[in-house]
Formats: structure tokens, sequence, C-alpha cells
């Protein structure tokens, strides 16, 4: 394999097919959003967050305050740099090489965890649709320890396969995938504003008959809002894939941004109406109790009040809006892997494309290695929340560096700084980023606060402590390549005053 670096060869290529155009790169975005965020997350933060009742909806949208933040930065400097690795090409390129690095690998672990939570949620949907079929044979073993990983493992290796296979692959799987996931979670949408709470209560008299816990909703405090707001924040989470993929997108400059904002918009406005419906059939009282003891989502709330078709109709959706998450976060997360390695920052080989797809397959490859171990994670945990909130963590760190990224592009490279495209206005720029930096601080303060008051049984169940732990790993890794590239000659300063190879 040639040099990881383009100082070595400055003529030289990074090798990936540009065939990603607007659709298939908004679908990714939209792809990594829409998933565990919608179907799981708005319903288990009554247990995740208690005392948040019937303001999960306009926390949920408060949420969506920092994405519009983070989603504009990003767009910016896509514009300017749109090259495979994203986020971490714009802070190397704009900020300092370090930051880029130790934030972007801080990402793709904590985006591996996330690829390892959804695959393993991925089976309490399988069971539901078992139950409502009435297949209880199924639904047991779908509950032994044995399919809980066999299944998760199967789905995430499949994929891998795909996404190894090449992007037009890739796109034939997932742009059907998602589009069979709106109009199941349209199915969602339309039920759940048909039916009111005093139809379900009835339901659930007739099916367990009991009556629905009685309990008035007071106004949370801010604590709990902003901690709430915090958690939702991860349904968010996902449109940066799309700068990932920068490298392989057609007509990049256009594309790239204008995929960021569509992803956003689309995924925010199917969250909201997606959320409402659910809470406008099924009181919060009842989710908040049935969340203590299991892991609820929307299809199975939705299910006491539907025929049992279409019940099986809606969990289908879910699980399918779960799976598809799987490919377009392995694409992000291999592609962030790809950019390290060339530039010389990570190991050589994981920028070795296949010789007939034209993929990271080594970056593939580790990428899905890493989800496995959070897939077993997941199950001797029994918990996934302490994904989700690594997640946020790094996330938030992440969104925070791509605003101060886009204050410093100009004096630390003025050359790529001239190429910005979106939101062109040096003044405009400083100030969506200054109020992006006050906001999303505000959330990373919010949820380290969270993280570390609350009870745990050890330090490890904590979110913190492992971000940082894995700060200090990429910091370790950094330091060794970097100094392998000056013992080897390589000016370090010039490789990052340049984009990478397109």
């Amino acid at each position: 394999m040639t040099s990881p670096t383009a100082q070595d060869n400055p003529t030289r290529r990074s090798g990936l097919a540009r065939d990603m155009g607007l659709v298939a790169l908004t679908a990714t975005g939209i792809a990594s959003m829409v998933g565990a965020g919608i179907n799981i997350i708005p319903f288990m933060i009554q247990r995740n967050v208690p005392g948040i009742g019937a303001w999960v909806l306009p926390a949920f949208l408060f949420a969506a305050v920092p994405a519009f933040f983070a989603g504009l930065a990003y767009s910016i400097l896509a514009s300017a740099m749109p090259r495979a690795g994203g986020s971490y090409v714009y802070a190397s390129r704009a900020l300092n090489p370090y930051l880029g690095f130790i934030a972007s690998f801080s990402q793709w672990f904590a985006l591996c965890v996330a690829i390892g939570v959804v695959s393993y949620v991925l089976v309490p949907f399988l069971r539901d649709i078992a139950i409502a079929a009435q297949w209880q044979g199924v639904s047991a073993t779908l509950d032994s320890g044995a399919m809980r990983l066999a299944i998760p493992l199967a789905v995430l290796w499949a994929f891998t396969a795909v996404n190894i296979l090449g992007i037009k692959s890739y796109e034939r799987i997932l742009v059907p995938l998602l589009g069979l996931t709106f109009v199941l979670g349209g199915v969602v949408i339309v039920a759940g504003f048909l039916f009111t709470h005093a139809d379900f209560a009835r339901a659930v008299l007739v099916k367990e008959g009991r009556a629905l816990p009685q309990q008035v909703s007071d106004t949370p405090s801010l604590r709990v809002f902003f901690t709430a707001a915090t958690v939702l924040f991860s349904g968010y989470i996902g449109f940066d894939a799309i700068a990932q993929a920068g490298g392989e997108a057609k007509n990049p400059n256009r594309t790239l941004p204008l995929a960021i904002g569509l992803a956003i918009l689309l995924a925010s406005t199917f969250y909201m109406l997606f959320a409402a419906a659910v809470y406008h059939a099924v009181p919060w009282q009842y989710v908040a109790e049935q969340s203590v003891t299991r892991t609820v989502n929307a299809p199975g709330l939705l299910g006491y009040v539907l025929p049992a078709g279409w019940t099986v109709v809606i969990v289908a959706g879910g699980a399918v809006a779960l799976a598809k998450d799987v490919p377009a976060m392995l694409l992000s997360v291999s592609r962030l892997m790809f950019a390290w390695a060339e530039d010389g920052i990570f190991p050589s080989v994981v920028a070795t494309l296949h010789p007939r797809h034209r993929t990271p397959h080594i970056a593939i490859l580790a990428s899905a290695t890493m989800a496995t171990v959070a897939i077993l994670g997941c199950h001797l945990a029994g918990d996934f929340f302490l994904g989700v909130d690594i997640l946020v963590t790094a996330m938030l760190a992440n969104y925070i560096l791509m605003c101060v990224s886009v204050l410093t592009l100009p004096r630390r490279n003025p050359r790529i700084a001239r190429d910005v495209r979106v939101l062109p206005n040096r003044g405009a720029q400083v100030i969506v980023s200054s109020l992006g930096i006050v906001v999303l601080g505000t959330f990373l303060a919010v949820h380290t606060w969270k993280d570390l008051t609350a009870p745990v049984a050890a330090w490890y169940f904590r979110s913190t402590p492992v971000w940082i732990l894995v700060m200090c790993v990429a910091t370790v890794i950094f330091l060794r390549e970097v100094s392998a590239l000056r013992r080897r000659g390589v000016n370090v300063n010039a490789i990052f005053a340049e984009l990478p190879p397109d």
C-alpha cells in the first residue's frame, strides 16, 4: 500500500469512489438519526429522568436548538472541506490536529457503542412482533440469552458485509429501508392521533383488568427539564454521518451542506409528529410506570389500542427503523478511521481499500469489531442508557469543537476559509458559532452534572470517566503516531495545512 500521508506522495488520490448523490447522503443522515432516538428514548426517558412527566415533547423540541447550531457549523465547514472523515478533517485543519483527533476518536468510540446499542435493542422489537402475532414459543426463544446475542451480532455483521460491498450496494439497501421506516412510522402517527387517553384506558382495562395510574404532572424544575433535553438530544445525533462521507459525495461542496440541512429538517419534523402521536394516545403515567420494569417502545405501547395485525406492522416498522441505523453509522465511523490513517496518525493498514469495491474494508471491520464489544457490554450490563450517555457526552464535545473551528478557520487556514459557501458572511459566522458554543456548552455542563451525581454501582457506569479514559487512549495513539511521522522526516505541520487527497 502507498504511504498514508500526502507528504510522502503529493499526487496520490484517496481512491474512494464519489458515488453518493443528494438522496444517498440525506438518507445516510436521516437513517443515523431516526431509530432508537424515536422509538425508545422519548418513552424510556420517564425512567432515566424521573419527573419529566408530560413535558417530554417540549424537552424534545428544546433539544433541537443545539442540533440546529451544530448542523449549521457542520454545513459551513463541509462546504469548504468536503473530505472523508468530516469532523476530524474540519477540526484538524481549522483548529488543532490533536484536538481534532481526540474529539473524533471519542466520537468514533461513542458511535461504535451506539451501533452496538441499536443492534442489541432490536431483539425486543422482534419479540414484540412474536407476541402480537401470538407466537408464544418464538417470543420465549427471543427472550433467551443466546438469541439476545446471536441476532444483534448477525445483523451487525450482515450490514458490515453490505458496507464492504460498496456505496451502490449500501444505497440499494439503505434507501428502501428508510422509505419503509417513514411509511410504517406514518402508520404510528395516524394511529396515535386517532386514539385518545380514554381509548387507551379502556383497552388496558379489558386486556389487563386494571385501571391506569392517576398522577398529575407538575411543571418540572429547570434541572429536570434541561437534563431530559440533554438525553433527548441523542435523537438528533447522526446528521454528522453525512460529513464523514464527504470523500464519496458527488458535487460535495453543494450536496454535503444541503443534505445536512435536509436531514435535520426532515428528521426533526418526523420526531415531533411521532412522539406527539404516541403521547396523544398513551398517557405518560402509564409510560412512566411500565418503563421502571421493562423496555418500552412506541409500537409496543400502541399495540394496546390497535388490532393484532396492525400491531405487527408498526412493531415491524420499529425494527426496520433500528436496523437501518447500523449500515449508516458503520459508514460514518469507518470513514473517520480512514481519514486518520490517510493523515498518518493511525496505523496505515486502516487506510487500505478493497481492491474491487474501493471501500476501506479494514476500517469497516475494525469498527464492527468495536460495535461487537458494545453488544457484549449491553448484554452483561443489562441496560443501554450508559451507551446513550457516552454518545451524548462525546457528540456534545465534538459539536462544540465544530463551532470553535468555524471561529478559528480564517486565522489558521485562510486559503481553505475562502472556499466556505454556506453563510459566507464572517459576522454571521461569528454570531452563529458563538451562540452554538454557549448552547452546546450549557447542554454538556448539565449532562455532565447529571452523570456525576447519579447513583451508580461503580465508576465505569458513568459516561464522563469512560469518555475521559477514551480521550487518554486517543492521546497516547496521537503522540505515538506523530512521533513516528517525525522520525521518518515527515513535515507534520504541512500535512495539516492542506486538505487530504480528493
